[in-house]
């Protein structure tokens, strides 16, 4: 079995029409993952980086959303202007891009 260093997961949830926390899916996660998974894998990557679609990680009002572990780090609001800093910044040099984190602060669910 193959071990990763970094595993990407991707929230591709979809919620009804109106909801009022809003959903990935239609903030464009679907594409955002087949992009990442693209450039991942073209910037040579893919050896130590997994990306992988994901149910709802209950951070939907903050979508798009992803996360990536083993480090944990939450990134929303993310759209396809932020993959090459993503992965330039996070994947490749391991500097989390602070600017799309979700910090405890704005993310709270009570």
């Amino acid at each position: 079995m193959k071990h990763y260093d970094l595993h990407l997961f991707v929230c591709e949830n979809k919620r009804p029409n109106g909801h009022p926390r809003g959903c990935c899916a239609d903030k464009n996660s679907v594409a955002l993952r087949e992009l990442l998974k693209e450039k991942v894998k073209t910037s040579g990557l893919n050896i130590n980086v997994r990306v992988n679609s994901a149910g709802c990680l209950d951070a939907c009002e903050f979508g798009a959303v992803l996360v990536v572990y083993p480090e944990s780090i939450w990134y929303g609001g993310v759209t396809e202007a932020d993959i090459d800093d993503i992965i330039e910044s996070h994947l490749r040099n391991r500097q989390p891009v602070e600017r799309l984190m979700i910090s405890d602060k704005r993310y709270n669910k009570d």
